[in-house]
């Protein structure tokens, strides 16, 4: 998939919120769980959700002019696996604070490192 338009049919995960703008008026913030800081907002859920698209097209259309790894969505409950791997505390420490602030989980941080690493391992161009 080298167009952002073939990634937004992808089944991406979205979390809906209800808002204010700026000045109180109440309305709807939706993201996408896959694209760090990815989102939109709406007066409704459903013009948030109308919006998202244009958000995500966005959001792809700058990853990709820049050469970067596109996360694909997570699988969806039941097509995971689970690996487990002891890894040292003070590395599960830096893992979770740099989750929070990128705004995911340690598991989301975890998979999107993974999925970076061998889509463009070490000492190779993309």
């Amino acid at each position: 998939m080298k167009r952002a338009e073939d990634f937004l049919d992808l089944p991406y995960h979205f979390t809906m919120i209800p808002d204010h703008w700026e000045d109180g008026t109440p309305g709807w913030l939706i993201e996408v769980a896959e694209l760090p800081g990815c989102m939109s907002q709406g007066a409704s859920p459903d013009e948030a959700v109308e919006r998202i698209r244009d958000a995500m097209l966005g959001w792809i259309d700058v990853a990709l002019r820049d050469d970067e790894v596109i996360p694909l969505p997570y699988p969806e409950d039941g097509d995971s696996s689970v690996v487990s791997v002891p890894i040292p505390a003070s590395l599960e420490c830096t893992l979770g604070i740099e989750a929070r602030q990128r705004g995911l989980s340690v598991d989301q941080l975890i998979v999107s490192l993974l999925s970076d690493a061998v889509a463009s391992p070490a000492g190779t161009d993309r």
